[in-house]
């Protein structure tokens, strides 16, 4: 960043406190410790065991066993020897170091008398005397934290200048680490007092070089939240304001970086008379004028562990490739151009296999050692009905390159723009395959000199802008029959060269074709080339009028499918039915009705024929001209016809079946799991609830592209509304939020066109779950509302249950309490009836909030421990954190803040761990709340801005402008005064759009301020 120091603080010089009387001693620089034999004159028994610590309070330990260190002032002894790093200090320094200017009359012998304590619990020969004075020596390397933190400052400092940002940060969060409280908590006399003021600087000097290094690496919005705590405790510190300006510009919020300098010239003033100093006026106004050097990280580098992360995400070379010799040549050229030049755009175009991706894989592993700093890949689906987003693939690309996902923006423009900034100054190939057409590929192109890409895709990008545009047509004889014959083997083409020859022409040429057709052949030894010659000549002649379009490919796939045993055919066919990206193999099993073993060995048949893909361990995919042509087979083959509508239903019921045991695991004694539809197909089974949520959100995608298929069709389409609603923890993680909103969309208006009212009111419970977790009341209760009418209309009590809890608590959110508290005693009413004691919990949770908003808070305090106890009973966890949430704001409301802080704070662990963003963040919220309440502003500050990050992108505008509220209140609390106008003034227009009585309490807090 302009204006700030390169490297890393080095620890500031001691000195000795300034006194009139005596002459200053030298200064002593705290560098490096030496090796024990230079820094003593004796060879002192080295001792492997002892550790040190100063920086906190000062302790002694031998291995792990703590070592007592006798009173205040004997551990003011032991740390100034200790901070000597084996120099000698003489009896009148360290008197000096302990009493300062009046020392007791008997210093001296105080002072041996300590020496000679501490000589007995260390190692022999650690503490010796000499020269009237005494030393520590013989410790082993490490031995003091102190010297730790300098070796580890050391390092970093080397790291950063070597252009390793990654390492170096890492290694000053290590350093920084290492401090444990005050430094010297406790120890008394001035030189402590001295050295505490010492080495609190150079912690402070780390910590802003820590967070400088943050914002290199883009990491804004995590750092915003500490750098607020950090200048509520150290409000004159411009360079931290510094920081934070630059966090909050970054993190998109321009007027809170303003107000922070308003609230700094202010305070500047008013404390020392003085003005910021230029680096803080120069950012202002680089602010002011939205400087664009202010608008990325000045370092690109990502954010991995320890160690500059480096992509390979090539596919695996075919080992086979033959010929495309010119297009070889001359795409390595142009790619290996652009080292040290502009980037290199590359388009390959082409009718579905005819081998663009293979040519493509080769031609980037070739160029490989152009770009060392890695080379990433994705099939963007281009041809298919769901092409991949832009704004995916770059969340993809962004955690591949070592950015964490807290620090990867929502918009695809600032995705973008962040990817972009992360490549800046490295070489890096992109293979983007399967692409759609231009406008899918522009944000994904790096845009940055020395880095390339290579486009595949089957429509010319005439439309992309400096692309290197290369039409790929196919093979020439000689090339197709070297293609064949390294397949299937010399010998066996060799003595039928002619058959050999028809063969490939009769493929059209075309690679797909020609390495399906060859590779049937290798695996049946008992087929002769002219076995194969005479198949394709009785029934695929047309491949000669299909070198324009799709039908090439169809025909090559008809070749490889004619050739399938009768197992095998039929697992193509069902497999290509289910409409997700990919499958796993447990679901497969499920379609195909047969044994897990069985079902492996099948479709690792079908890769061998490179009629299915194997994206993963365990999990198959079709190209997805593949599937079309598996989905026609099925159409034209499968007999009865009815078997298709099976497979897809026996998906169904294994995605069914494993969510419910999901949500079983995760809410042990939820009546929910009796009253589903029965799934005929059996589920996983899960060890644990890690695991459990593990394959809920490894399986988000595909599970709700087969709830979105299973809508069409009046039989599945119950068993698909509860397999969404068993599923629910997806609208509430925050990253399959909006797909599972338009999912349940689409099974309402299934429902409605069918006439299912029960299948409606499910769904609509469903939308309603998803409206509550985006912000929108209104509908969401609304829906509810029908949702009720139309279970009790098809007698479904369940749904009745769970509408009415959702109406009791969005009725709360919108100030409606007493319609609030009717809801929910009808719904405890219900659940009882039912015997579902976690759904009675979660309303009366609700109606604990109802009562606490009401003013009954000894009332809602009992409320919510009614509803800990049954949830606590059945062992249920994660709805267990929602009843300590709803206790926690009880307790908070009551004044019992401790224990409040303690309930919440064990939710908050729970809903990080269950991964729920949504009460994850809301569970900061609260804390922070509570926190102004304890008045811990700083804290609140802090938590707040927490969960503004986390809540990112889901729980809606309204719950946004909560927590802005509650930011505010922090930061006017610690004088950020400006800071906190913008945040009321958000938060203000967003409940004004809203139209939420919450508006007019905001403008109150603005009023004070404006008339200021």
């Amino acid at each position: 960043m302009d204006g700030v120091p390169d490297g890393v603080p080095r620890v500031p010089e001691q000195r000795r406190p300034d006194s009139s009387s005596k002459p200053p001693k030298p200064v002593e620089s705290l560098k490096p410790p030496t090796s024990p034999k230079a820094a003593a004159s004796a060879e002192p028994v080295a001792s492997t065991t002892l550790r040190f610590s100063v920086l906190g309070p000062v302790r002694a330990s031998r291995g792990d066993e703590p070592i007592t260190t006798g009173s205040p002032q004997q551990r003011a002894l032991l740390a100034a020897l200790l901070l000597r790093e084996g120099r000698t200090a003489t009896a009148a320094e360290l008197i000096d170091a302990l009493w300062g200017e009046e020392p007791p009359s008997q210093a001296l012998a105080a002072l041996r008398t300590y020496a000679s304590r501490l000589r007995k619990v260390l190692d022999p020969g650690v503490l010796v005397s000499e020269s009237g004075g005494y030393a520590v020596r013989g410790l082993a390397d490490g031995a003091l934290d102190l010297a730790v933190a300098q070796d580890l400052a050391t390092g970093a400092e080397k790291a950063r200048s070597a252009g390793d940002l990654c390492h170096a940060r890492e290694t000053l969060r290590r350093a920084l680490a290492l401090w444990d409280g005050e430094t010297l908590a406790g120890v008394p006399g001035p030189h402590a007092e001295a050295q505490r003021v010492r080495l609190e600087e150079w912690r402070l000097q780390l910590l802003e070089s820590r967070l400088d290094m943050d914002l290199e690496q883009g990491c804004h919005a995590e750092a915003v939240s500490e750098l607020t705590a950090l200048t509520a405790d150290h409000p004159l510190r411009e360079r931290l304001r510094e920081l934070l300006m630059l966090a909050l510009y970054r993190s998109g919020r321009q007027a809170e970086a303003l107000a922070v300098y308003a609230d700094t010239r202010r305070l500047l003033a008013d404390e020392l008379g003085v003005d910021p100093r230029p680096g803080l006026s120069d950012l202002q106004q680089r602010i002011l004028q939205a400087d664009p050097g202010l608008a990325e990280p000045s370092s690109p580098s990502p954010e991995p562990a320890s160690v500059p992360v480096r992509p390979a995400q090539l596919p695996a070379k075919v080992p086979d490739f033959t010929g495309r010799a010119a297009f070889v040549r001359d795409l390595g050229e142009i790619l290996t151009a652009a080292e040290g030049r502009v980037m290199a755009v590359s388009a390959l175009a082409g009718i579905g296999g005819v081998g663009k991706t293979t040519l493509a894989v080769h031609v980037a592993h070739q160029a490989r050692s152009a770009f060392p700093d890695g080379q990433l890949y994705v099939d963007l689906q281009g041809a298919g009905a769901r092409s991949a987003e832009p704004e995916t693939v770059l969340g993809s690309f962004l955690r591949a390159l070592g950015t964490a996902d807290s620090a990867i923006p929502d918009s695809l423009e600032e995705r973008a723009a962040l990817y972009r900034s992360v490549l800046a100054g490295r070489r890096v190939l992109v293979l983007l395959d399967n692409a759609r057409d231009a406008a899918q590929i522009r944000p994904l192109l790096p845009g940055t000199d020395g880095c390339a890409a290579l486009i595949t895709s089957r429509v010319r990008m005439v439309d992309l802008a400096g692309a290197h545009l290369i039409d790929l047509d196919v093979m020439s004889p000689d090339e197709a029959l070297a293609l064949f014959t390294k397949i299937v083997g010399e010998e066996r083409v060799a003595s039928e060269r002619k058959a050999a020859l028809d063969v490939v022409a009769a493929c059209g040429f075309l690679p797909l074709a020609i390495r399906i057709a060859a590779s049937r052949l290798a695996a049946r030894r008992t087929w002769t080339v002219s076995v194969l010659a005479a198949k394709l000549a009785d029934e695929r002649r047309r491949l000669d009028e299909l070198q324009a379009g799709d039908l090439a490919v169809k025909a090559t796939f008809e070749l490889g499918y004619g050739q399938l045993e009768p197992a095998q055919a039929r697992a193509f066919r069902l497999l290509g039915l289910a409409d997700g990206p990919d499958m796993s193999l447990p679901a497969a099993a499920a379609v195909l009705d047969l044994p897990v073993e069985d079902t492996e060995d099948l479709l690792e048949s079908l890769v061998d024929t490179s009629l299915l893909e194997s994206a993963a361990p365990g999990r198959y995919r079709f190209h997805d001209l593949v599937r079309l042509y598996a989905r026609a087979c099925a159409e034209r083959d499968e007999l009865p016809p009815s078997e298709r509508a099976s497979a897809v239903s026996r998906l169904l019921d294994f995605y069914l079946a494993s969510a419910t045991a999901v949500y079983a695991i995760e809410r042990p004694g939820d009546r929910l799991v009796d009253h589903l539809e029965p799934a005929s197909c059996p589920g996983l089974h899960f060890e644990n609830r890690h695991a459990a949520q593990d394959w809920l959100y490894a399986e988000a995608v595909c599970l709700l592209a087969c709830v979105r298929q299973c809508a069409g069709q009046p039989e599945t389409l119950p068993r698909a509304i509860d397999l969404l609603w068993a599923a629910h923890d997806l609208s509430e993680s925050g990253a399959n939020s909006r797909e599972y909103e338009t999912t349940a969309e689409a099974l309402l208006g299934a429902a409605r066109q069918f006439g299912l009212a029960r299948a409606e009111a499910r769904a609509l419970t469903t939308l309603v779950n998803a409206h509550h977790v985006g912000g929108r009341f209104a509908r969401a209760d609304q829906e509810a509302e029908q949702a009720i009418l139309l279970a009790q209309e098809a007698d479904d009590l369940f749904t009745v249950c769970w509408a009415s809890n959702a109406r009791g608590i969005i009725a709360l959110y919108q100030n409606r309490h007493e319609d609030g508290e009717q809801h929910l005693s009808r719904a405890i009413e219900h659940f009882r009836a039912l015997g579902n004691s976690p759904g009675e919990a979660a309303a009366l949770c609700n109606l604990s909030r109802i009562h606490l908003a009401t003013g009954r808070t000894q009332s809602a305090v009992a409320l919510a421990q009614q509803g800990i106890a049954i949830y606590d009973a059945m062992g249920n966890s994660m709805r267990g954190a929602n009843a300590r949430y709803a206790l926690g704001l009880a307790l908070t409301q009551s004044g019992e803040l401790g224990s409040a802080a303690d309930r919440l704070q064990e939710a908050l662990e729970v809903f990080r761990d269950s991964r729920q963003r949504l009460w994850e963040g809301m569970s900061l919220f609260r804390l922070a709340e509570l926190d102004l309440a304890a008045r811990r502003p700083a804290q609140a500050a802090s938590n707040a801005e927490m969960a503004l990050t986390v809540l990112r992108g889901i729980g809606g505008e309204w719950r946004r402008g909560n927590v802005l509220t509650v930011l505010g209140r922090a930061l006017s609390g610690i004088g950020q005064t400006g800071r906190a106008q913008v945040c009321w003034q958000e938060a203000a227009g967003i409940y004004e759009e809203l139209g939420s009585p919450e508006a007019a309490e905001v403008r109150a807090l603005l009023s004070p301020v404006q008339a200021a």
